[in-house]
């Protein structure tokens, strides 16, 4: 959940250059980010993969107006609209990008190579077919910002009753990443063109990511029972379905905003 998906850097900058208010060369980059290069395979009238400033050219001609977010779990198709085929993909890849205004739909393939500390990292996005459907349960700006707020009021007492705020290196790096990442700004997981609304949404939503990425990597903090371990994981598993809901209903503020008129 800390990590930002590549889904949501392709669906926000990719938004904006259908908007025209960055440039191809800046979405581009700012979707690849620190990843070495990526491709789209699947396109119609390409016999093989194109790189991304030309898919996201040929998808404009195509029709597509917009671009969604998908980050379906298991039991939780959220932002999926089918057809099972995407979904399953999706579902395994965790993350997919949906199209508005023509029915494609595009997931990650994520290949890695490399010893550690210098991992070259290529992605490959699958252009597939998909429903024209509404997507499945994506909350609006503020429903999301009210669950958000409600469950991380929650989660926190429980974590605490049961002493689990966790302590030592691996919570404290988490820490340290997420604090590097909020003084670069929340605004820069965003691109221009989207309401302030959907970054502190998005914002709200990562610092639960860091609650629920020091609880999980800190084992069974101080839940020390079976009573206490279950409980604590019946207190992490909601707030981390409100956290990925969050995340779609941000990433996708662009789509919503602009289908309100």
């Amino acid at each position: 959940m800390l990590s930002e998906p590549r889904s949501g850097r392709l669906a926000a900058w990719g938004n904006a250059l259908l908007a025209g208010v960055v440039s191809p060369d800046d979405a581009v980059h700012a979707i690849v980010g620190d990843d070495a290069v990526h491709r789209v395979e699947g396109l119609p009238g390409e016999a093989g993969p194109v790189g991304l400033t030309l898919a996201l050219g040929r998808l404009r001609a195509l029709g597509v107006t917009g671009y969604r977010v998908a980050l379906p779990a298991p039991g939780h198709p959220l932002g999926l609209s089918g057809p099972p085929e995407f979904n399953a993909r999706a579902l395994e890849a965790e993350e997919a990008v949906v199209a508005t205004g023509a029915a494609y739909g595009l997931v990650p393939e994520i290949r890695e190579a490399g010893p550690a500390g210098d991992v070259h990292v290529d992605v490959l996005w699958h252009c597939l077919p998909v429903r024209e459907a509404p997507p499945a349960d994506v909350p609006s700006l503020g429903e999301a910002e009210r669950e958000l707020a409600e469950a991380l009021r929650e989660a926190t007492s429980t974590l605490t009753r049961l002493d689990v705020a966790a302590s030592g290196p691996v919570a404290e790096a988490a820490v340290d990443v997420y604090r590097a990442r909020a003084e670069r700004g929340a605004a820069s997981t965003l691109a221009p063109g989207y309401p302030p609304r959907a970054a502190r949404v998005l914002e709200l939503a990562q610092r639960i990511g860091l609650l629920i990425s020091v609880a999980y990597e800190n084992g069974h903090g101080g839940a020390v029972s079976a009573a206490e371990m279950a409980a604590r994981v019946e207190a992490l598993r909601p707030v981390e379905r409100v956290a990925r809901r969050a995340q779609v209903a941000a990433y996708n503020a662009y789509v919503e905003e602009r289908q309100r008129g």
